[in-house]
């Protein structure tokens, strides 16, 4: 929802405004300006006491505004836009109107409030290193932590003169947690000898000790202890070597007492989740991504810890069910904004647009620099910042090409801080799906650069895709999955060319199980393993439907079937996804020769009594026993009960040969030969 008055300032005359466009396209009172952050600032003020609803097209001056806005006592909405940067300050800024109020829509867009997860530290530290660098590390941060040594491998290291702290020996095996929270095991662990004059002298070691502490300060040298070691809150690393990098890290470490705050990047409902089931493994993708360890298996579903969480995304962009979602914010709020860009920039004249997703820490930053020192963003260029660029998933790309977008840029760090692989697994089966309607297949960019000019000239190169003739319009509300489902029916229904079915590469979250008829028994095992319902059977009859919308081709279900009759096929079939479920297999119902009732299907009793012929327990004497094959559980117990069935009444079995047997023949024929 648009502002209902909305400030454009011209920055001392070095912008365009686009006031006319922009009140159109937006619906909102503008006010203009040419330095509303100092001459015109009583302007602002008049305006501040009048509104309820404001939006000032500035970003540098917002704290200034803000806090005019406190002083005022103004209880409104106030919201801040980057005009300048992104769109005012570059050499198509004369063409820059729809962009202007693209910008101005989507910054109108209301996120919600983020959810905090609290980690509590009281300064107990472990300081791990190797020499005297730990120990003096140490001694500098004794004074505001409670701190101990941990020397890995240490060779001479003098004593202090002065025990103010522990020092003792180990080396840590097993490192787990976060800031407050860290559990460690420690082997070689040893305690100085008292007596100890040039150099320590250790008592007898011993391994598997445990040691827990708030703070681990890591002064080794060697291998860090945990997986993406920077972004593990409460570890600290540094090199002993760098003298300037230990220096950093005492003064980080020294304020790391007290309780934070840090961003739930996730949130996760283990209900959906498709893991496994009956201790069979099935889907694993976001295991397989996360950088930080911070998932792990537990029991049918996984785990995410949110304190070790770093909010990269990728597991929330890679889950097929949507039991793992960005919450930073969550997938439905960004698609509004990015739907708010690029309709309105759309309705204001403007023609193909390409979305350029980036981060605050490097996009923002880069495309800043682009503005003051080169030639700015292209006019049909439309940022949208995220948390993480890994965290978008094929939802809003989907959805971003059915609204009528030209292409998307995805702006990432020439040197990640971490793996890609989530995110180009998901550009990739984008840009698959994407060709195959006819979109295009130069459409889905990844750009990896930390220079502004190269950036500008990447998106200089024109997108050779087709964009939709009947952009959608849909509003993304709901849960994850639901917005998958319909932002790909949309994106079909836009298609330049459309088809019904995509093959996918194997591994794709969408596709089918192909089940083989004449294989399937209609046992229903896949039904019990399936986690999303896409497999299902009909309480009243034999049957097992399909839904292929619902399958996210985690294997359950063709590892559980005890008949090997079910293949995954990676595909999307846009009729199969319209449709509610299709029939894949029905019998007639077997009906008990005793009292009519129905019981599993006629096939599978027919050929449990093939396979049962000519057996002892069911021939000659016992031959009336075959009669209970055709009876319901019920029937088959009165059956037994009634006619007094013998179970030890089996023929004899042949005597089991035994080594003593072995050997006597042995014997047997040597004295024969004698």
């Amino acid at each position: 929802m648009t502002a209902a008055t909305t400030f454009l300032c011209s920055c001392e005359e070095t912008m365009p405004l686009h006031g006319e466009t922009v009140a159109k396209a937006c619906r909102t009172k503008v006010r203009t300006a040419d330095q509303l952050c100092r001459k015109e600032l009583d302007f602002f003020k008049a305006v501040l006491a009048q509104e309820s609803d404001v939006l000032v097209a500035c970003t540098q001056e917002a704290p200034l505004f803000t806090e005019t806005a406190e002083d005022m006592g103004f209880a409104g909405r106030l919201a801040f836009a980057n005009v300048r940067e992104q769109a005012g300050w570059s050499g198509g800024a004369r063409e820059a109107g729809p962009k202007t109020a693209a910008l101005l829509a989507a910054a109108s867009e209301e996120m919600p409030p983020i959810q905090a997860v609290t980690l509590e530290s009281k300064g107990v530290a472990l300081v791990y290193g190797r020499d005297e660098v730990a120990i003096e590390a140490a001694r500098r941060l004794s004074e505001t932590l409670d701190v101990t040594v941990l020397l890995t491998r240490p060779e001479a290291v003098t004593p202090p003169s002065t025990t103010d702290f522990p020092v003792v020996k180990g080396t840590i095996s097993v490192a787990r947690g976060h800031l407050g929270a860290f559990e460690l095991v420690v082997d070689d662990y040893a305690l100085p000898s008292p007596a100890s004059r040039r150099a320590y002298v250790w008592q007898a070691p011993r391994n598997g000790a445990s040691s827990t502490s708030d703070i681990v300060i890591d002064l080794s040298g060697g291998i860090p202890l945990f997986p993406a070691a920077e972004l593990r809150p409460g570890y600290l690393r540094a090199d002993p070597r760098d003298p300037a990098a230990v220096e950093r890290l005492i003064g980080e470490a020294s304020g790391l007492v007290g309780t934070f705050d840090k961003p739930r990047f996730v949130q996760f409902e283990a209900s959906l989740c498709a893991h496994s089931r009956s201790k069979i493994t099935g889907c694993t993708r976001c295991l397989d991504l996360c950088p930080t360890g911070a998932i792990t298996p537990d029991g049918d579903h996984v785990a995410i810890d949110p304190a070790i969480c770093a909010g990269c995304g990728q597991c929330a962009a890679a889950c097929p069910t949507g039991a793992a979602s960005y919450a930073l914010p969550p997938v439905d709020a960004l698609m509004r904004r990015m739907r708010a860009l690029v309709t309105t920039y759309q309705a204001a004249g403007g023609t193909g647009a390409v979305i350029l997703l980036h981060d605050g820490d490097h996009g923002l930053p880069l495309i800043d620099m682009l503005a003051r020192y080169g030639d700015g963003l292209p006019a049909h260029v439309l940022p949208l910042q995220v948390n993480e660029v890994t965290q978008v998933g094929p939802e809003m790309l989907a959805g971003a090409f059915a609204y009528g977008v030209a292409g998307i840029a995805v702006l990432t760090r020439a040197k990640p801080k971490h793996d890609l692989l989530g995110l180009q697994r998901t550009l990739a089966t984008t840009r698959t799906i994407l060709s195959a309607l006819g979109y295009g297949a130069d459409v889905l960019r990844l750009v990896e650069t930390d220079d502004p000019d190269a950036l500008g000239s990447f998106l200089a190169v024109p997108f050779a895709g087709t964009p939709t003739a009947k952009p959608a319009s849909f509003l993304p509300m709901g849960a994850k999955r639901g917005l998958l489902e319909l932002s790909f029916q949309e994106l079909h229904a836009a298609a330049p060319a459309p088809v019904d079915v995509i093959p996918l590469e194997k591994g794709a979250p969408f596709g089918k199980a192909q089940v083989n008829v004449e294989a399937c028994t209609l046992c229903l095992s896949c039904v019990s393993a399936c986690p999303t319902g896409a497999l299902s059977d009909n309480p009243d009859k034999p049957m097992l439907r399909f839904s292929e919308s619902l399958c996210v081709q985690c294997g359950l279900c063709e590892q559980t079937c005890p008949e090997d009759a079910i293949d995954l096929v990676a595909q999307l079939d846009f009729v199969a996804w319209r449709e509610p479920k299709r029939l894949v297999k029905e019998e007639e119902p077997f009906h008990c020769t005793q009292c009519n009732k129905a019981f599993g299907t006629r096939s599978t009793i027919e050929r449990i009594a093939a396979k049962l012929e000519g057996h002892w327990m069911f021939s000659g004497a016992n031959a009336a026993r075959r009669e209970a094959l055709f009876m319901c559980e019920d029937c088959r117990v009165e059956r037994v009960v009634n006619e007094s069935f013998d179970p030890y009444g089996a023929p004899e079995r042949p005597r089991v040969r035994t080594t003593e047997d072995y050997l006597a023949e042995v014997k047997a024929g040597n004295d024969g030969l004698n």
